[in-house]
């Protein structure tokens, strides 16, 4: 086992060697999602995004910090692979917010391809990301911990949605084709350096955890989710208090000397937004 690999099952709390299965993906996607946090902050900071295997691991690994789709989904198809999985990124368009015209493709998701039977896995999409690989299948509702998905197929293209209070929302668009590291690199950088970026515009950060609930944060505003509920709702008070939260209830590592960051770092990213707690005193 290479050190990388043994790095991954430490930062996901795993013990045993792992088999080349089902059950053992289906344990390291949730693993992912509740080990690893979703997090934008490098785009805020700002700090270009390196998408090589040694920025991914120094990073996500070695500084504890998190990532978003393109790092996520880069870390989970290096480690799937070196367990022995047949598996690929493929790239998808995100219409979630019902986009006027199709978007670019800036969004990292991977295809599995097991014991004959083809598999989406995506630990990169946020809240409302995947906890559990599904299969490629058309019109099958499919369950994962922590809600239920279907995949739609329109000629080459695949549509995933989710099912949010009993309506089908769709999440993105993509299809099979063979992609190359530059188009992740091109994707990349279009999500971070897009004026109308969602990312350049707030602070994201989303935790899974493993019986159906998950973290949630937007600038200043925290909230806790039990199977799809709001159990917690409330606003933090100043910086400070961010700058424990990411540390203390995302499990985000700030002392690293390449990948961490600094209570003035953060403040100076935070004071930009509108929704700055102490805006209007």
């Amino acid at each position: 086992m290479s050190p990388f690999l043994i790095a991954y099952l430490s930062r996901l709390h795993w013990t045993q060697p792992p088999a080349v299965d089902l059950d053992t993906l289906r344990e390291l996607h949730l693993r992912h999602n509740c080990a690893i946090p979703f997090e934008n902050l490098d785009v805020l900071l700002p700090r270009e995004i390196q998408l090589d295997d040694q920025s991914l691991e120094d990073k996500l690994l070695t500084a504890r910090r998190g990532g978003y789709c393109f790092e996520q989904n880069g870390l989970f198809e290096r480690a799937l692979k070196e367990i022995g999985f047949n598996v690929r990124s493929v790239l998808g368009r995100v219409v979630l917010a019902n986009p006027p015209q199709m978007p670019p493709r800036t969004h990292r998701l991977l295809l599995v391809e097991l014991a004959g039977e083809r598999w989406i896995a995506d630990v990169g999409f946020g809240g409302q990301t995947l906890t559990a690989p599904i299969r490629l299948l058309a019109d099958k509702e499919q369950a994962t911990p922590h809600g239920v998905y279907r995949l739609l197929n329109e000629g080459n293209d695949w549509i995933l949605q989710f099912l949010h209070h009993e309506h089908w929302q769709s999440m993105y668009q993509f299809d099979l084709e063979k992609q190359y590291f530059t188009d992740y690199v091109m994707g990349n950088f279009w999500s971070a350096h897009w004026p109308q970026s969602h990312f350049r515009h707030h602070l994201l950060m989303c935790r899974h955890l493993p019986e159906g609930g998950k973290l949630t944060l937007t600038n200043f505003q925290f909230t806790r989710w039990e199977q799809g509920h709001t159990v917690e709702k409330r606003t933090l008070p100043d910086v400070e208090s961010l700058y424990l939260l990411l540390q203390d209830t995302f499990g985000i590592g700030v002392d690293d000397h390449k990948n961490g960051f600094t209570l003035a770092d953060l403040a100076a990213v935070m004071s930009a937004f509108e929704t700055h707690p102490e805006a209007e005193k």
